[in-house]
C-alpha cells in the first residue's frame, strides 16, 4: 500500500458513481457475539452504526464486553496522537484475550488509521495477531471480506474512492431519539496538517433526493433530531453541477419537520450568507454552530492552508451572531503549530476574548506522517506548547461558564437522551444550543422535549429541574 502523495492526492477526479448496496442477510454466525470500540469523531461514530447493522445481518449479537466477543472490530482515528497510542493499548488487551480465552477471537482494525500506511507497516511487523484490516472505503465489502477471509492478518485497504455507497437504513442506530445522517464524504480543503483528505478520499456529495429520504423515514419512526454530517458539511454540493447548495439542502430538511436539525462539521471558507439566513429563518434548526478557528495568526493560518484572515473569521463570526438569534459558537483550535511564537498565541487569545466561545476543543497540534506540516520544522518546546494550551483552556472555561450562568433561573427546551452519567438518579439532555443539562426528571421524558428549569451552572453542564 503506497502512501498518498499530497500534490498527486490533490488531483481529484470529479466523476462520482452512486452504488446502492443491499444488506447482506447470511445466519453463518448465528448467536455470535461482536464488540465495536469507535475512536474520534461523529463521521466514525456513523461508520460504526453501518458496522454494526451488517454484522447483525450476518447474524452476530452485540456485547458490551471485549472478554465476551467472538469478533473485536476497532474503528479508529488518525487525527492526534493520542488516538493511535489508545488504540495500539486496547489491541494488547485483544491479543491478551486471544492467547489466554479464545483463540478463535477475530480481531479487526478499520477506520482512518487503517489508511495510513505507517499503521500497516507497524501491524504487519509487531501485530500480526490481528486479523483483518479494512479502510474507511471497503465497510460495504465486510461480509464478504468476512466470509472469505484466510488465516493470518488480511489487509483489504484502498487508498482512495471515487463511490458513493447508498446502504438504507442497514444502521443499528444507537439512539431512537437522535440520528446521524451522512450528506458527504471526504475533504478536499488539504489543510496542511490534517490526514483527512487521505484518509476519507475527495468530497463526494450523496443525492439530495437520497438524503430527503433517509431523514423522511427517521420522522416517520419518531426521531426528534437528526445531525447532518460531513468532514466539511457547507461544502456540500460543490462538487456536482446537479446539486443544491448546503444552504438549499438545509432548508429542505428543515421543511420536513423533524423537530431539531442540527450539522458538523463547518469550514468558515464555505459558510455562506444563505446558510446563516436558512439558519435564522426556521425555528427547527437549532442555533448551535461548530466553527473551527485553529489559530488567531494570519501567519499561522496561512501556513495551516486555512484560507482565511482572523479578520474574515471575526467577520463571519459577527454575522453569525448578528443574524441567528441566541447563537452558540464553539471552536477548534490547535496550540503548538510548527513555529508558532508568543505573539501568533497572543492572536489566538485575542480572538477567544472576542468571541467569547461556549466551548472550544484545544489540542496541542500533532504531526501527521504523509501531511505537509509534518515536514516543517518545529522549534517550540514541549513545555511551551503545554503552558500555552494551560493558559488557552483557562480562558476557555472563564467564558463556558460565563456563557451557561446565562441560562440561570430561566426554562429552557431540553430534548432528553437518557440516564445521567453523573447522576443514575437524573436523566441528561441537550438545550437548542448543545449544553448538556442533568435534570430532575422521571424517565418518562425520556425522548421527549421537555421544560427544564435551570438551576445550576457549571463549565461543562448545567443542572436543571423538569417543570
Amino acid at each position: 500500500m503506497k502512501l498518498p502523495d499530497y500534490n498527486e492526492e490533490r488531483k481529484r477526479n470529479r466523476e462520482t458513481e452512486f452504488i446502492t448496496v443491499n444488506p447482506t442477510i447470511n445466519q453463518e454466525y448465528l448467536g455470535k457475539k461482536y464488540f465495536i470500540r469507535t475512536y474520534g469523531c461523529q463521521m466514525n461514530v456513523h461508520d460504526s452504526e453501518e458496522i454494526a447493522g451488517i454484522l447483525e445481518n450476518l447474524g452476530f449479537i452485540e456485547t458490551d464486553s471485549e472478554e465476551n466477543a467472538d469478533i473485536i472490530i476497532l474503528n479508529t482515528c488518525a487525527v492526534r496522537e493520542n488516538a493511535h497510542d489508545k488504540v495500539f493499548g486496547f489491541l494488547g488487551r485483544c491479543k491478551h484475550i486471544k492467547e489466554t480465552k479464545n483463540k478463535d477471537l477475530l480481531i479487526c482494525l478499520c477506520g482512518c488509521m487503517a489508511q495510513e500506511k505507517s499503521v500497516v507497516d507497524e501491524i504487519m511487523s509487531k501485530h500480526k495477531y490481528i486479523d483483518l484490516v479494512f479502510g474507511t472505503h471497503n465497510i460495504h465489502e465486510l461480509p464478504n471480506i468476512l466470509m472469505n477471509l484466510e488465516p493470518g492478518l488480511n489487509i483489504e485497504v484502498k487508498s482512495n474512492e471515487d463511490n458513493v455507497y447508498e446502504v438504507g437504513e442497514n444502521f443499528k442506530r444507537d439512539s431512537k431519539i437522535s440520528a446521524w445522517v451522512n450528506i458527504m464524504y471526504g475533504c478536499d480543503k488539504f489543510c496542511t496538517y490534517c490526514i483527512v483528505p487521505y484518509t476519507r478520499g475527495k468530497e463526494r456529495s450523496r443525492k439530495s433526493s437520497d438524503i430527503l429520504k433517509e431523514v423522511r423515514k427517521l420522522k416517520e419512526l419518531g426521531y426528534k433530531e437528526v445531525t447532518l454530517l460531513g468532514q466539511n458539511v457547507n461544502a456540500y454540493g460543490r462538487d456536482r453541477e446537479d446539486e443544491i447548495s448546503f444552504a438549499e439542502l438545509l432548508e429542505e430538511v428543515a421543511k420536513i419537520g423533524i423537530e431539531r436539525v442540527r450539522f458538523v462539521t463547518s469550514h468558515p471558507w464555505n459558510f455562506t450568507d444563505e446558510m446563516i439566513d436558512t439558519i435564522a429563518k426556521y425555528d427547527n434548526i437549532m442555533p448551535y454552530i461548530h466553527l473551527p478557528l485553529q489559530s488567531g495568526s494570519d501567519r499561522i493560518l496561512k501556513l495551516m492552508g486555512r484560507r482565511y484572515t482572523q479578520e474574515e473569521y471575526l467577520e463571519l463570526f459577527k454575522k453569525i451572531k448578528s443574524k441567528v438569534k441566541n447563537a452558540a459558537i464553539t471552536t477548534d483550535i490547535i496550540v503548538g503549530f510548527p513555529n508558532e511564537t508568543e505573539e501568533d498565541f497572543e492572536e489566538t487569545l485575542k480572538v477567544v476574548n472576542e468571541c467569547k466561545y461556549d466551548g472550544a476543543f484545544t489540542f496541542i497540534y500533532s504531526p501527521r506522517e504523509g501531511t505537509p506540516a509534518a515536514k516543517m520544522q518545529d522549534n517550540i518546546i514541549k513545555e511551551v506548547k503545554e503552558e500555552r494550551l494551560q493558559r488557552l483552556n483557562k480562558l476557555v472555561n472563564e467564558y463556558s461558564n460565563m456563557n451557561n450562568k446565562k441560562l440561570l433561573d430561566k426554562t429552557v427546551d431540553v430534548l432528553i437522551t437518557g440516564v445521567s452519567e453523573k447522576d443514575p438518579n437524573k436523566l441528561c439532555g441537550y438545550t437548542d444550543t448543545f449544553k448538556l443539562v442533568n435534570v430532575s426528571s422521571g424517565k418518562r421524558t425520556i425522548g421527549e422535549i421537555i421544560k427544564v428549569k435551570i438551576t445550576d451552572a457549571k463549565s461543562f453542564s448545567l443542572d436543571g429541574i423538569a417543570e
